[in-house]
């Protein structure tokens, strides 16, 4: 393996948007600092299952509809 080519790894604080901070190894930073998230797993739809709606923007999805409507999928 060669040497010097590797980031430094080191420990971080994170805290999330709920405010809970948890200690964690990490190439981001430096020694000490703390990462600030905007978005983690108790916020993001994705992981919630919130409520997502489609946007029809440009016609597009009313287009897609239209040129699918005879398939029974």
């Amino acid at each position: 393996m060669k040497a010097n080519i590797h980031p430094e790894y080191h420990m971080i604080k994170v805290v999330m948007t709920n405010g809970t901070e948890y200690m964690t190894k990490s190439t981001w930073g430096s020694e000490g600092d703390t990462m600030n998230l905007e978005i983690d797993p108790t916020s993001h739809p994705a992981w919630t299952g919130g409520n997502q709606q489609m946007l029809d923007r440009g016609g597009r999805l009313s287009k897609f509809k239209k040129r699918f409507e005879g398939l029974n999928l």
